[in-house]
């Protein structure tokens, strides 16, 4: 089974993720992960922790000659202000400097000085930063070159900051490259314009700003996921990893919420034959009953804004519990750019993950024996 874990605070030593149940033989090019390390920390309103880090993951066990041994990978990504923090987050010693005692509204902050008996707060928000997912990133990498001999690609797209909307044309064959190379991840230049100077204003008034950001997964064989348990339902695993991506507040696939706006027939994608099953719409948004049914994968994902407000809210101080103003740690003002390349990474990883629980194997070779069998068969159906 494929699985992952991280470690690591975000002003620690470094980020560290472990992966296990990568097959034998897949193929890992270094600067595909890094590129996406690098794609994570563009987008504009990021904050000034951006211009410090650049981010490169190492490969430290797994992988030999630029190819999965089978046993478990190990990735690590430096943090370059570790040095300017080493004193205050030491393994041995650790100074009681840039404590935090007024939790932040809105950040794990307060529960989980609680739940672990942290009277400094920095013990929480340090594990709690988003930081933690350029890890996920690099894991999601590698997902996405588990399953790219098989013809699935991933797509990515921010559909909206705040109030300001995206206008896209999905058919464009320059659409990844134009969302890539955007500074808020539109597709329309003007509608980019638009949200950079939402997100200057936004600034100015020392708030945040969210927004909703879609992955588009192609290429998904009918098969991955499975109507039988729940816990192998597609949709839910996928949600799931989705939901756990620090700031995400909801998930929905296809049509989604629209769904329970309107009636069943402008609902469910119509099924026809021509030299194979085919549905003319993709309101499911690619999975039926736990399972993908051939079509794109379409998965929606909404980003609450970052709880650190240059303008901070009103708080408890701990010691006292006076009212106090939250706490302000260097933060984003936007990061919905950056939320789009780390939610692509958690889908990326659960359909690798389906992927092969679907077509085991030690090696690439019996995965691929696999997949092509039950190509055939199906194709028959």
């Amino acid at each position: 089974m494929l699985r992952y874990f991280t470690s690591g605070e975000t002003h620690g030593k470094c980020l560290t993720a472990i992966i296990e149940g990568v097959p034998a033989g897949v193929r890992i090019d270094i600067n595909r992960i890094n590129d996406e390390l690098a794609t994570r920390q563009k987008g504009y309103g990021r904050g000034g922790r951006m211009l410090i880090e650049q981010d490169k993951a190492e490969i430290l066990s797994g992988v030999r000659g630029g190819f999965t041994l089978g046993s478990p990978i190990a990735l690590s990504i430096e943090n370059k202000d570790w040095t300017n923090w080493e004193s205050i987050m030491g393994a041995e010693t650790a100074e009681a400097k840039k404590t935090v005692t007024c939790p932040r509204p809105g950040h794990a902050d307060l529960t989980g000085g609680m739940k672990y008996n942290h009277t400094d707060l920095r013990n929480v928000l340090e594990r709690a930063s988003a930081r933690e997912t350029a890890a996920r990133v690099a894991v999601g990498a590698i997902a996405e070159q588990i399953t790219a001999p098989f013809g699935i690609t991933f797509s990515r797209h921010v559909l909206t900051i705040g109030e300001i909307s995206d206008k896209a044309d999905y058919g464009d064959p320059e659409f990844d490259d134009i969302i890539k190379n955007s500074p808020v991840g539109f597709y329309d230049a003007e509608c980019a314009e638009k949200a950079k100077t939402y997100i200057d204003d936004i600034k100015e008034r020392g708030e945040s700003v969210g927004g909703i950001v879609e992955v588009i997964v192609n290429g998904v064989i009918p098969g991955l996921g499975s109507y039988v348990h729940y816990d192998r339902k597609l949709d839910a695993n996928i949600a799931f990893s989705v939901m756990s991506v620090q700031a995400i507040k909801g998930v929905e696939f296809g049509l989604g919420f629209d769904s329970g706006r309107t009636h069943g027939s402008a609902v469910h994608d119509e099924i026809f034959y021509e030299s194979g099953f085919k549905r003319n719409t993709n309101n499911a948004g690619g999975i039926e009953g736990g399972m993908s049914n051939g079509n794109p994968i379409v998965v929606k994902a909404v980003m609450k804004p970052i709880p650190t407000l240059y303008n901070p809210l009103s708080t408890v101080e701990l010691s006292d519990k006076s009212v106090k103003k939250a706490s302000v740690e260097r933060s984003d003002v936007c990061a919905v750019p950056a939320c789009s390349v780390v939610v692509k990474s958690a889908v990326a990883f659960e359909i690798a993950k389906a992927f092969l629980d679907k077509f085991s194997g030690d090696c690439m070779e019996d995965v691929t024996t696999y997949y092509n069998a039950y190509k055939d068969r199906i194709e028959k159906y």
